[in-house]
């Protein structure tokens, strides 16, 4: 990491969270399950819905109702009651079979120790981001928690990083975001920040290195290396 910043830490740490910091489709898989149930459709499994997650709840209930990456094929008022019954769902069980990544817990306190600030950029929805975090007891860590709801636009558009770091206090070349997909590569070059992304993590069954962050690293903790 410290490459990035001529030999030095970073002032900044933004995280993604799902796909970077915890596998958390095991619970949003029972959720969508359970939506496309009530409404008499074909399950879809954790296989897809692992391809299907990262751009928020509003998109992933789209894909779900129409069985791939496309957003348009069904009724608006069809997606409207299956969004309805995913929040529902999902609000019951939001952290039940979910689990941080090797590595995460690790990484978030030598960031700390190093009194080095961090920050939370997800595009899921800022009340079961907490839940998540609090049930995780990772909430604490973060200086700013933006949430998919909590600003007019989510990324992949650089506004969520752009405000954690006006938040923090902190300039665009000193911060660092961390995530798993596309939309995490794409809103930190449009913030203007470096990009470190895992390996592991959700960006629709392509390989993120295709992406061109500036690091890859297999486990979080071996981000201060």
């Amino acid at each position: 990491m410290k490459e990035l910043f001529d030999g030095v830490n970073p002032e900044l740490v933004m995280f993604d969270l799902d796909g970077t910091l915890v596998d958390s489709v095991p619970d949003l898989a029972v959720a969508i399950d359970r939506m496309l149930q009530a409404l008499d459709r074909p399950l879809a499994g954790v296989g897809k819905v692992r391809n299907w997650v990262g751009n928020g709840a509003a998109v992933l209930v789209r894909r779900a109702l129409a069985d791939n990456m496309s957003v348009d094929a069904h009724e608006e008022e069809l997606y409207e009651k299956g969004l309805s019954l995913f929040m529902a769902f999902y609000a019951k069980a939001t952290a039940d079979q979910s689990q941080l990544y090797p590595g995460a817990l690790a990484c978030l306190k030598l960031l700390k120790e190093n009194r080095i600030k961090m920050g939370l950029v997800t595009n899921k929805p800022i009340s079961f981001t907490r839940t998540m975090l609090d049930g995780f007891e990772l909430t604490g860590f973060f200086e700013v928690i933006l949430g998919g709801d909590s600003l007019a636009k989510k990324k992949p558009d650089p506004l969520p990083l752009q405000e954690i770091m006006r938040q923090c206090g902190v300039a665009a070349d000193r911060a660092l975001m961390v995530g798993d997909s596309i939309s995490d590569v794409s809103a930190a070059r449009a913030a203007g920040c470096a990009v470190a992304c895992v390996p592991y993590g959700y960006n629709h069954g392509e390989c993120i290195s295709l992406s061109a962050p500036d690091l890859m690293v297999e486990r979080l903790d071996h981000l201060l290396r």
